[in-house]
């Protein structure tokens, strides 16, 4: 029986993992996923301790087009009810606490924003449309600044829109076009949120741990602490066979040979790849060396333009880094302030942004609990800053430089909370920042090869999958994307005739084309 052996064990490689059993007849025990790390799930990790401190890197927002991970969540049973599929779960969270937010930007004087109109100038109008109606060919290696006027970063709909997908004004403009016209249709409800949706739990808690489990039981071997360090493809250009996997385990260098009916499917980079953790004393400390997914690709292009360019995305930190952090609560002094502040109950309130922030912080009080195994009485919120390298506006140095708790210090000045509730809240919070150097690295500004096919012209056994593999028309930066080149590198390499369902592309339907306009013109 053919093998697969898959290197990484993100949400592609989980999705690859579960497609090949599923629509591959594949049997789980001819399946081999190699992950560097101690940990399962790539970037979708949740960790630490109530007592210690949690700690999450992001978290990843759905919507109710995300039509490869629902289709392959929808055969894996829920951790809390086994009766209820993974996806069934998340719509159902969905329904229970919708997102419905009224404080979705704050300005600098700790007021509300009104987002009932976008502020656009009729010049941003005409830019944003050009955008939108543009060919993708005619924004190759441009950046967003490239296409909009100074005006159009000052707009509330520029503050919605950055702090909701993490874009910043020089990252591609390819990238912004694809998901002007990937979420379109979610404009009119845009500064609610109220088309956004979420899992119930963190998503390793929600969606890793019950695909791992599920693969776990159809008997695929999930190998940890094990970096694939090279592929060794058969002589010739005209196709590409693998015929050799090394990999490393514990020190020992292995070889797997591979035939040319086995499937070796590559996450090839990490946008979080080198993260480093800080505490709430302690800011992160410099970033560790980048792994082997970096390195992994930079030696299986190198001579190859088919298998794309990774130095358009691993070699400018300064534009693709940003910082997280987890504030754990024994205290609900800050969600009960927030929730009167905001207007919203906690979990309904979706993101808010502070506008007047150096830092641009954005936070979002989740529905508690957070994790499945968090302590009653315990509560955990998230946020982002996307300038971690200014001066804070109150703690006079770069966000990068920062413990947890001087972040807190500096959320609070943007507030308008009464004294002794910023002093409860300090007193009873552990804050756990974490620096990710490579974050929006999928974003930087790029040329369409950029980013290897799938499955490569000739290919007979090699596929990329992930962030950094190349799908027309779906967006980067979603689980959506991960799920979708797993299932196209185990559809075109097995040559099924089932394929993805298509990308939905509302940008093509004139209903939401009219209510988008609808609301841009708002005043």
């Amino acid at each position: 029986m053919a093998k697969a052996y898959l290197v990484g064990s993100g949400i592609a490689a989980l999705a690859a993992a579960t497609f090949l059993i599923r629509e591959g007849g594949f049997e789980g025990s001819d399946i081999h996923l190699f992950e560097e790390k101690r940990d399962i799930g790539g970037s979708l990790d949740a960790g630490g301790t109530a007592e210690a401190g949690y700690t999450m890197r992001g978290g990843r927002m759905f919507e109710a087009e995300y039509r490869c991970t629902y289709d392959l969540l929808s055969s894996i049973p829920s951790l809390d009810d086994p009766s209820v599929s993974v996806t069934q779960e998340i719509r159902s969270a969905h329904e229970e606490f919708s997102w419905d937010d009224i404080a979705r930007l704050v300005d600098g004087d700790g007021k509300i924003v009104d987002t009932a109109s976008m502020g656009f100038s009729e010049r941003d109008r005409l830019e944003l449309v050009r955008c939108l109606a543009s060919p993708e060919g005619r924004l190759d290696g441009k950046r967003i600044t490239d296409c909009f006027g100074e005006h159009f970063f000052t707009t509330n709909f520029w503050f919605l829109w950055c702090t909701t997908f993490a874009f910043q004004p020089w990252h591609s403009a390819i990238e912004f076009h694809r998901y002007l016209r990937r979420f379109i249709h979610l404009l009119p409800e845009f500064a609610s949120m109220s088309g956004i949706q979420r899992t119930r739990y963190n998503q390793y808690d929600s969606i890793v741990r019950p695909l791992t489990a599920w693969l776990r039981e159809h008997g695929v071997t999930l190998h940890t602490g094990c970096h694939v360090t090279d592929l060794e493809l058969a002589p010739g250009h005209r196709s590409t066979t693998v015929e050799t996997l090394c990999l490393s385990r514990h020190g020992q260098d292995e070889k797997f040979a591979v035939s040319p009916d086995d499937l070796v499917l590559v996450t090839n980079g990490s946008m979080t790849d080198a993260s480093s953790l800080g505490s709430h004393t302690a800011a992160p400390p410099p970033a560790p060396q980048r792994s082997d997914s970096w390195l992994l690709w930079h030696r299986l292009s190198r001579g190859r333009a088919d298998f794309g360019n990774p130095a358009a995305f691993d070699k400018r930190v300064r534009e693709s880094r940003w910082e997280s952090f987890t504030v754990t609560a024994e205290d609900p002094a800050f969600l009960d302030a927030l929730a009167e502040f905001s207007g919203r109950e906690t979990g309904r309130g979706g993101l808010m942004t502070f506008t007047g922030s150096n830092w641009l912080i954005t936070i979002v009080a989740q529905p508690q609990p957070v994790y499945r195994d968090q302590p009653d009485g315990v509560s955990v919120w998230w946020g982002y800053g996307l300038f971690p390298g200014r001066a804070g506006n109150h703690t006079p140095k770069p966000m990068t430089m920062c413990s947890g708790r001087e972040i807190l210090d500096e959320i609070l000045h943007h507030l308008p909370f009464e004294e002794t509730v910023r002093a409860r809240v300090l007193r009873t919070s552990t804050v756990v920042p974490c620096l990710m150097p490579y974050v929006t690295s999928q974003f930087l500004a790029r040329r369409r090869h950029d980013r290897p096919k799938v499955v490569p012209d000739g290919s007979v056994n090699l596929a990329f999958i992930g962030q950094f593999a190349e799908v027309p028309d779906d967006v980067v930066f979603t689980v959506e994307y991960s799920v979708r080149t797993a299932w196209t590198a185990v559809a075109q390499l097995l040559d099924l005739p089932g394929q993805p369902p298509a990308v939905y592309k509302g940008h093509h339907d004139p209903h939401v084309l009219a209510a988008a306009l609808e609301t841009m013109h708002r005043r």
